[in-house]
């Protein structure tokens, strides 16, 4: 089975294929450029859930008349964490990806997309691929929020983990691959590695290079998972 996996920037990309071993091939997409080893696609399709879906949907679109189509699409990178729920230099793997700021402010509050009466606010990963992965690189599983604006406050911290109860992570493109590869009818996974706590920005604290080594490490133990699953383990329970 082929798989797509979908990072912001060059350098999650480079993390996530150091974890695959054989030579790489590069394939020119519009606007973009795939980094092929073995089964694994892997694809820096820029920064926000704008971005992400566009890269994947031109990516999918790509393979669709392969010989062997993609079969799963994985968002990953590096995130920031709800702590102490979550703790640096850990991974997440997502739940639920869940498009945390899309909808609209009322004097009341604000009101996801599906209270307003359409779309959706909300993409379920199959529940089995979940276990395997998490059991395979010992991460926690639970929520990912997709956020078009980082959270840069302790009060803006609280108030999506109030109306978002049990979230791990947030990062910036989760969502947008999971809404094209949904209208694609594939499956998707979310994976993170935590850089950052999410709340007032501190740089000097933050563990990207930590993080992008926990992200190769993920890959390299996550890929015989990833590349052996099949659909039907969530159909049979």
């Amino acid at each position: 089975m082929r798989v797509l996996v979908v990072t912001a920037v060059p350098v999650e990309r480079d993390a996530v294929t150091r974890a695959f071993g054989g030579a790489e091939e590069r394939v020119a997409l519009p606007g973009a450029e795939l980094h092929r080893r073995g089964a694994f696609d892997v694809l820096a399709g820029g920064a926000g859930p704008a971005a992400a879906a566009a890269a994947t949907a031109f990516a999918l679109a790509s393979g669709a008349s392969a010989s062997a189509p993609y079969g799963l699409v994985v968002s990953a990178g590096i995130g920031g964490a709800f702590t102490p729920v979550t703790l640096l230099g850990s991974l997440v793997v997502a739940d639920g990806i869940v498009a945390a700021d899309l909808g609209a402010e009322t004097a009341d509050g604000f009101l996801p997309v599906t209270a307003l009466g359409f779309g959706r606010d909300r993409f379920t990963p199959p529940p089995a691929l979940v276990r395997k992965v998490a059991a395979a690189t010992g991460a926690a599983a639970g929520p990912v929020l997709t956020v078009s604006t980082v959270t840069g406050s302790a009060e803006r911290a609280g108030a999506l983990l109030a109306a978002h109860p049990g979230a791990l992570a947030e990062a910036m493109e989760g969502f947008g691959v999971a809404e094209a590869a949904a209208r694609a009818d594939v499956p998707v996974l979310e994976v993170r590695a935590v850089s950052n706590a999410v709340g007032p920005r501190d740089r000097d604290a933050w563990r990207i290079g930590d993080a992008l080594a926990a992200l190769t490490d993920a890959f390299g133990k996550a890929a015989p998972v990833l590349q052996g699953w099949n659909s039907h383990e969530d159909l049979e329970g």
